[in-house]
């Protein structure tokens, strides 16, 4: 899967000529698990990833009544690490994207997009506390904007967030369909759209048939410029070769192309995945090299070790010192021990993460 060599090829042959028997076959072992276990600990190296171009996947869009509107607390959300609480609504289910890593695949079955006949009535239904204010996000179980208004999805979020003012209502994506809502004059002030990044070398063989980098920057700018506010997710942030470089390349764009008056939030995150996901991955037929991490234990899942974490994310947070007072920085379901480390502060409990975190946007939608 890795499209690294094959074990014929990094096969010792001076152990194989010197030793015998049951010597030679667990130095032989050994050998390979150090090589194994040096492409683990190093960082992705794409120069010669050769990999067949992906195709659409034959998908088949289904609409139907649902049972229950998926309307609660993100399903990632642990004690172990540091969480910000926040309330996803699953719109539509299954994701037309297909990037390696998505854990979307060990929810939902393949092939099929589930759009709800009763969204607007299940919306309508929701009862909020008006002396509350909620964050809500529309992109766990799918991309939010990549179906635009397809059986009147978006309009129906649309007239949610008009109707409760005191939610923001996030619209998270790697696309740059952006149509429907630069068609529109009359938008609530409280939408944020916000798109995961990556450097171009990592979408082009991760994060397949996606948006390119230049796509989704220029319709994250068409957006600020329309009046919206605009966020950004570098989650997941992968350990590249030259990763300094490339991520450096997409921090300097962002300092180029946008006002960080209209920029609500940068969160920072990485690889991480349950046993499920990664058997899902290992089930398909491509070649990726989102496995080809250490996968050391990380709260209960597998990740990369925490200086490695450290290292990329102050890398991020230093690179973009110019917004550290307009912006809100944070780490999406990341070991709390590294918030000090990074930013140089730390919250005591998910809770005061959670109450700094609205507290700083409703000071971007009030000043709208």
């Amino acid at each position: 899967m890795w499209n690294e060599k094959n074990l014929i090829d990094v096969w010792d042959d001076n152990i194989s000529a010197k030793y015998q028997g049951k010597k030679r076959k667990a130095l032989m072992i050994e050998s390979i698990k150090v090589h194994y276990q040096t492409l683990k600990d190093n960082p992705n190296n794409y120069q010669n990833f050769h990999q067949p171009k992906t195709k659409a996947p034959k998908i088949k869009l289904i609409s139907k009544e649902k049972e229950n509107l998926g309307f609660g607390m993100c399903p990632v959300a642990s004690p172990k690490t540091r969480c910000c609480n926040l309330l996803t609504l699953d719109a539509v289910e299954s994701c037309g994207f297909d990037c390696s890593y998505c854990s979307i695949q060990s929810f939902y079955n393949e092939g099929k997009i589930t759009f709800d006949t009763t969204l607007k009535e299940k919306l309508d239904n929701i009862v909020l506390d008006p002396d509350e204010f909620y964050h809500i996000g529309t992109g766990q179980s799918s991309d939010s904007l990549m179906w635009g208004n397809r059986f009147d999805v978006l309009d129906h979020l649309v007239n949610f967030a008009r109707k409760h003012p005191n939610v923001m209502l996030e619209f998270k994506t790697k696309s740059d369909n952006i149509s429907y809502f630069l068609e529109k004059d009359d938008l609530p002030k409280n939408l944020l759209f916000t798109w995961s990044l990556n450097p171009q070398i990592v979408i082009d063989h991760e994060e397949h048939l996606t948006a390119s980098l230049d796509e989704r920057l220029m319709a994250a700018q068409k957006m600020q410029d329309h009046g919206h506010l605009v966020g950004f997710h570098f989650h997941p942030m992968i350990y590249i070769d030259n990763w300094q470089t490339e991520y450096g390349k997409v921090f300097e764009k962002l300092l180029a192309l946008f006002d960080p008056k209209k920029v609500a939030l940068v969160s920072l995150g990485t690889l991480t995945f349950i046993k499920p996901v990664m058997k899902q991955i290992r089930a398909r037929a491509f070649k990726t090299k989102i496995l080809q991490i250490p996968l050391v234990e990380a709260s209960g899942k597998l990740s990369y070790p925490l200086e490695t974490k450290k290292a990329m994310f102050k890398f991020a947070y230093d690179a973009l010192l110019p917004w550290h007072k307009e912006v809100y920085f944070y780490m999406c379901m990341e070991d709390q021990s590294l918030w000090k480390k990074v930013f140089g502060y730390e919250y005591p409990t998910n809770e005061s993460f959670e109450m700094d975190m609205k507290f700083n946007y409703m000071k971007k939608i009030l000043r709208r």
